[in-house]
């Protein structure tokens, strides 16, 4: 039986409680699902989650508006994880796709939230290109202003449902100022004429990412989210609350790693005895829960920290991804230690639970830049 005793920490209030136990409910009849096509995968549990209510917490309630519940998001993303890391793909991806919009859109651009909240239009979040990940401020795409509307030419790449979505977000530099000052976001449907997926991204971890391609892609003005020159604003202010997510995420790849071990350790016999009777077994068990409850600490002061008003997360939502992240990987790693043979046999869960955490330690502020975030937050 998983360990749900977090719920009880003082981060949480009863209706976070709720959230967690009805969605894990629904988890246990509807997860995992077949990953053999993952496009229709991912379609079908953006559909269902959407359906059945637990797309909500994603984006902003345009009928009764209010901030983003960063605690509910990262238990949902906790709960599915640990059940299904294409449903975790799933939900995540319609958050950071939004963000931007709820955040800073348009009455106009909102009314998209209503679909994506409902499951019925998919979003993607376009701001890696080829020479810019990490160096956001460093990216070639442009949107030049021609009249009444703004051509976006260039190439975004690594970009999560890319192929499937409905709407993207996208960065692009309008050059009101170098670097970071000089770029926009803006919000562009999936059938805007120019827009073409040029290579879909195969990776060890299945999901639906797409190298795009903006080929003078005309979208009127009304389209840039927020105001000229904000975007690089804009992509660190989503970033700052979906990043503790992302921590979330790994926390409950480690959580299923760790159950698994419990179990393993507990069946398995080696020596005429329990493999769980070894201290050394048992110290990898000690490390692991270590690991997973600083891990959790992190991610909900981050979570809680931001629902509590903080203008900004940055340090707090660092750490949390930086040491989840990190530390996950180094539980799942024992998890397969442990599990011997059975833990490098294609289609284990801690087989594949190896390949889905890789990735979280890179996309939104691989874990070395996370360090430089930190370090400079500690300096100001």
């Amino acid at each position: 039986m998983p360990d749900r005793s977090f719920l009880d920490w003082p981060f949480f209030e009863q209706r976070h409680r709720d959230w967690a136990e009805k969605l894990d409910a629904w988890c246990e009849k509807n997860l995992p699902v077949d990953h053999g096509d993952v496009d229709a995968a991912c379609r079908d549990l953006v559909g269902r989650l959407g359906e059945a209510g637990f797309l909500k917490p994603t984006a902003l309630d345009t009928a009764n508006p209010g901030p983003l519940d960063v605690r509910t998001l990262c238990l949902t993303r906790e709960t599915l994880a640990r059940h299904d890391g294409l449903a975790d793909f799933a939900f995540a991806m319609q958050g950071l796709g939004t963000g931007a919009i709820s955040l800073f859109g348009s009455a106009e651009q909102q009314q998209w939230l209503d679909r994506t909240r409902a499951g019925k239009a998919i979003s993607a979040f376009a701001l890696s290109e080829p020479r810019s990940g990490s160096d956001v401020a460093n990216m070639d795409m442009t949107a030049t202003r021609a009249g009444a509307d703004y051509v976006l030419s260039g190439e975004k790449t690594w970009i999560s449902n890319g192929g499937i979505a409905d709407l993207y977000t996208v960065f692009a530099r309008t050059g009101e100022a170098p670097g970071a000052k000089g770029i926009s976001a803006f919000l562009v449907p999936a059938d805007t004429p120019g827009l073409e997926v040029a290579e879909r991204l195969d990776v060890i971890a299945p999901h639906p990412l797409a190298r795009l391609s903006f080929n003078d892609v005309r979208v009127p003005a009304s389209a840039m989210i927020g105001k000229p020159g904000e975007g690089f604003k804009i992509a660190m202010s989503v970033l700052d609350v979906f990043r503790s997510t992302v921590g979330a995420a790994a926390l409950g790849f480690a959580r299923r790693a760790l159950d698994e071990t419990l179990d393993r350790a507990g069946s398995r016999e080696l020596f005429g005895a329990p493999l769980f009777d070894l201290q050394m077994v048992q110290g990898h068990i000690a490390d692991m829960a270590l690991d997973v409850d600083a891990a959790a600490l992190l991610i909900y002061r981050a979570a809680w920290t931001k629902d509590m008003g903080a203008p900004r997360v940055t340090r707090e939502a660092a750490m949390a991804k930086l040491f989840a992240t990190d530390r996950a990987q180094q539980v799942i790693d024992k998890a397969v230690q442990i599990h011997g043979g059975d833990g490098v046999r294609r289609g284990h869960i801690v087989e594949s639970l190896y390949r889905e955490i890789r990735a979280l330690r890179i996309y939104e502020g691989a874990s070395d830049v996370q360090k430089v975030v930190i370090a400079r937050q500690m300096v100001k």
